[in-house]
């Protein structure tokens, strides 16, 4: 980022403001060598690299978070090596871990970069905090006394606000957090329990989710809320498109014989159609453009890794995940859709995996501020 000169972007006035607010005193924090192992994968027979030992528990963040750098160099993650959850980054190139934090109740699903990716937000226990890679921490906000935090934290594409959801009882209220030295802000509340929001790029508005029941809509300032007409079944895990036109989710139908399907919604038309069926997904993801889809598959007999090129709707298999629940899985695409990355307990504890996909798949460009980058 530059000085306050003519191409200063408001994203940098921000961070500026934020880099000169008070932050904690950095500790040394311990490094850590590579713990790669590659492995040949039984099914396929392709090359697998498991990049954390499963020893100790080693977590992604929820999947609709920004866990690889725009540049692929890095990858930030929750592990317990040393007695509680800490983030950790880890340099994609050599493989060697830097711990980041020293908090308590640190809760790794809700780890995220922010887009610069100079950056970092969490939850530890009730307290949202912003980081720098050096590990400088400074608490932006505390769930109040009588509220309880809902699943979910994003940091939306401009990054300028952190996002999530707090409960008392059965009601629960959207909440905005400048990154900034700048008060809370409610959005709206609703009589159930509200999880995992994330901002529309492109668009003041924000996804939140009833449960696996119904997915609704508000603009930022808190108006124009409303339910998402999507198809019958159970919604499964759903992201935003990269241009914010679409969303993509899964459809998990109550009749166990029949397919999970990946569709696409389009608010904006009230439309709501079949993009592929696959192979039971569990749970899923797509690069940058959405051409290309990966899946989880939830099959006990064939617990496996597969892309899916959204043009053939064909799949290929690319390795066993043999998780023990295939949601905790979670695959995701690095922005150049050049390595994918998932998660697994099939060696003991939960380590995170990595497939090369050069040589399946075409480069492509990231686009630094959608979500899941």
């Amino acid at each position: 980022m530059g000085g306050f000169g003519p191409k200063l972007t408001r994203r940098g006035f921000l961070f500026s403001a934020a880099a000169s607010a008070p932050l904690a005193a950095e500790s040394k924090k311990p490094t850590y060598p590579s713990e790669v192992k590659r492995y040949v994968d039984p099914t396929t027979e392709l090359d697998v690299y498991r990049l954390t030992d499963p020893g100790h528990s080693s977590t992604l963040p929820a999947y609709y978070n920004r866990a690889i750098a725009h540049n692929n160099a890095s990858l930030i993650f929750c592990c317990d090596r040393n007695g509680t959850p800490q983030a950790h980054r880890m340099d994609l190139k050599s493989g060697e871990t830097r711990e980041l934090t020293d908090a308590q109740d640190l809760d790794g699903s809700s780890l995220t970069l922010t887009p610069d990716n100079r950056w970092f937000c969490y939850f530890a226990g009730r307290q949202l905090f912003i980081s720098t890679m050096a590990g400088r921490a400074r608490q932006l906000y505390e769930i109040p006394n009588g509220w309880e935090r809902c699943p979910g934290l994003t940091v939306g594409p401009d990054g300028t606000h952190a996002t999530f959801a707090e409960r008392q009882g059965e009601k629960s209220r959207l909440q905005m957090v400048p990154l900034v030295q700048n008060p809370a802000r409610v959005v709206t509340e609703v009589p159930f329990l509200m999880s995992d929001p994330i901002p529309r790029p492109m668009r003041a508005q924000i996804l939140f989710r009833e449960g696996d029941q119904a997915l609704w809509m508000v603009n930022s300032d808190g108006t124009q809320k409303r339910q998402l007409k999507l198809s019958g079944g159970k919604i499964g895990p759903a992201n935003w498109a990269a241009d914010g036109k679409s969303l993509l989710y899964l459809s998990i139908p109550t009749d166990p014989r029949q397919l999970t399907t990946i569709r696409e919604c389009v608010p904006d038309t009230n439309s709501d159609k079949l993009v592929a069926k696959t192979s039971q997904y569990a749970h899923f993801g797509f690069n940058q453009p959405a051409t290309v889809f990966v899946g989880a598959c939830r099959s006990v007999a064939s617990p496996t890794i597969l892309i899916m090129l959204r043009s053939t709707q064909r799949e290929l298999t690319l390795c066993e995940h043999k998780a023990s629940d295939p949601k905790m899985t979670a695959p995701r695409f690095s922005p150049d859709t050049q390595r994918l990355y998932f998660e697994s307990d099939r060696d003991g504890k939960p380590a995170i995996y990595d497939l090369h996909m050069e040589r399946f798949l075409e480069k492509t460009e990231p686009d630094t501020g959608s979500p899941g980058n």
